[in-house]
């Protein structure tokens, strides 16, 4: 575990040794621009020969993906590395906005991959603009992924460059907080600047996730600008969804954001409800510990959660179901796996013996959605998994496709670190290995449609979380646990680390100076 892991009120801790490939000197227009004493993150390399050279392969793996991705789809926003060209069918479609080259430059920096960082940044300075972007944009996703993305490049590296894009793009996102409550749409046409939400999402509502997952970076950004609309915006949602009358503690995934009243009763931790529990938890650490409502409304969350949707299995494998009004349905979305290392990055403040029994709860569901990897041909988790008198962490036959999702690695991560358990190191290479093994194509990485299939047929899709999260966690779990120190860094849902104020020389202290 992590030396006085959130002992708010101690010094900063000691800095590693600086990243001798990735010196802040070595950046193009760094050095002009640089605002505060940039961080040293180190190396990070691990001490014993076996992680290291995991750690290498890790690297080499990223490496591989990203060569593939700059010689044949560079500029573009996501890869299919079998037809080796542009993927035009995700969320940003064919606007050409560079979505894995913003999602991903972090990655590369903490890789230590020095001049493919570079010409990412270059790129950005150059090439990268909204304003051609004609479709409708989404609010989250941009977030998490391009203000996130830039505001991490920014805090590593002290490049002003960063700050400015990312305060461009959260500025384009503010028209869909036009709404009589101001809690925001889900899209908004960068041309018209109007907003509106999913037409399937419970009579368009606004939905939890997403509207409880703008605060790390909205935050972060007002900090560091003196812009206060960012925080008041984000601030607002909050109010709102504290004093709301919760269904048996619990937040529904769909809110009216015309009438601030719940829409239909469907709660989960998965799909439409994950990272709003996560913010909740996370702004309180990126606060030092300051803000006290982020951590009694996740504490009440949590604790609802798990009196509610806590289930076991007929095989005694503990797992979080969902609740649509008042039936239970017996399934797991991939995305709640990541709910084993949210809670147990909660658990480290708790008393002891409060944290003794949320340490328990994020092991055993951590250890039933690796056992929904095992019980694969491949080895890699299926898109959601299900309890029934049939099925045991098993998915249904249109649910068994795997499209390199982060969040069983990310749970791995935070309970390597937080409990030095060597077995999610060794959870964490097998999936590495069959990911290498089955999805690796000629030109990157690919999904599956089969995760039961030994022999899959691929979906030719290359995801830009693949860079952002799942390369990410893998390598952090075989470097050194003072390489991007929980102690002073907290992830974003995207896995772009942002620091934690107090902690860290990139939050700004309170009379506005650097630290």
């Amino acid at each position: 575990m992590e030396a006085n892991m959130f002992n708010l009120t101690q010094n900063r801790a000691v800095l590693p040794k600086p990243l001798h490939v990735n010196s802040i000197n070595e950046i193009p227009g760094a050095a002009a621009s640089e605002p505060f004493s940039v961080i040293n993150i180190g190396d990070g390399e691990p001490s014993d020969e076996v992680t290291r050279t995991r750690r290498n392969k890790i690297r080499e793996m990223l490496k591989f993906a990203w060569d593939n991705y700059a010689k044949y789809a560079w500029g573009e926003n996501e890869f299919k590395p079998l037809s080796r060209r542009a993927h035009h069918g995700s969320i940003f479609g064919r606007e050409k906005i560079g979505l894995t080259i913003m999602d991903g430059m972090d990655t590369l920096f903490i890789a230590g991959l020095k001049d493919e960082f570079n010409a990412a940044r270059e790129w950005v300075e150059s090439s990268f603009t909204l304003e051609n972007f004609g479709s409708d944009l989404s609010v989250f996703e941009t977030n998490i992924r391009l203000v996130g993305g830039m505001l991490s490049c920014y805090a590593l590296t002290g490049d002003k460059l960063f700050l400015e894009k990312a305060d461009y793009v959260a500025a384009k996102l503010l028209p869909a907080f036009n709404t009589p409550t101001e809690i925001p749409y889900a899209l908004i046409n960068l041309r018209t600047n109007s907003a509106k939400n999913y037409f399937w999402a419970s009579s368009s509502a606004s939905i939890l996730s997403e509207i409880g997952t703008l605060h790390l970076e909205f935050v972060y950004l007002s900090e560091l600008t003196k812009k206060a609309v960012y925080a008041e915006k984000v601030m607002k949602i909050r109010d709102h969804l504290d004093s709301m009358e919760k269904v048996n503690g619990l937040y529904p995934n769909y809110i009216n954001p015309k009438t601030k009243k719940w829409g239909h009763h469907h709660i989960s931790v998965g799909a439409l409800g994950d990272s709003f529990y996560e913010y909740l938890l996370k702004a309180w650490v990126q606060s030092g510990g300051e803000d006290e409502k982020a951590r009694r409304m996740y504490d009440e969350a949590i604790d609802a959660i798990q009196k509610n949707l806590l289930k076991t299995s007929k095989g005694g494998l503990s797992y979080f179901a969902e609740l649509k009004y008042d039936r239970i349905e017996p399934k797991m979305d991939h995305l709640a796996c990541f709910i084993g290392g949210l809670i147990s990055l909660g658990a480290q403040s708790l008393a002891p013996e409060e944290k003794v029994k949320a340490m328990k709860v994020a092991e055993d569901v951590t250890n039933t959605c690796h056992e929904s990897y095992i019980r694969t041909a491949v080895g890699l988790g299926p898109e959601c998994f299900r309890f029934t008198a049939d099925l045991e962490a098993t998915a249904s036959q249109s649910e068994r496709y795997y499209i390199q999702r982060p969040e069983l690695i990310e749970s791995y991560f935070y309970l390597w670190r937080l409990t030095k358990d060597p077995k999610y190191r060794e959870w964490a290479w097998e999936a590495a290995e069959a990911f290498e093994k089955h999805a690796k194509v000629i030109g990157g990485y690919s999904g599956l449609r089969n995760v039961y299939e030994l022999n899959s047929q691929k979906d030719d899709v290359e995801q830009s979380f693949l860079f952002a999260e799942t390369f990410k966690y893998l390598y952090l779990i075989f470097s050194d646990d003072n390489f991007i120190s929980l102690n002073e860094w907290v992830f974003n849902t995207e896995a772009h680390p942002l620091p934690i104020k107090g902690k860290n020389p990139a939050y700004p202290s309170q009379d506005g100076s650097s630290e």
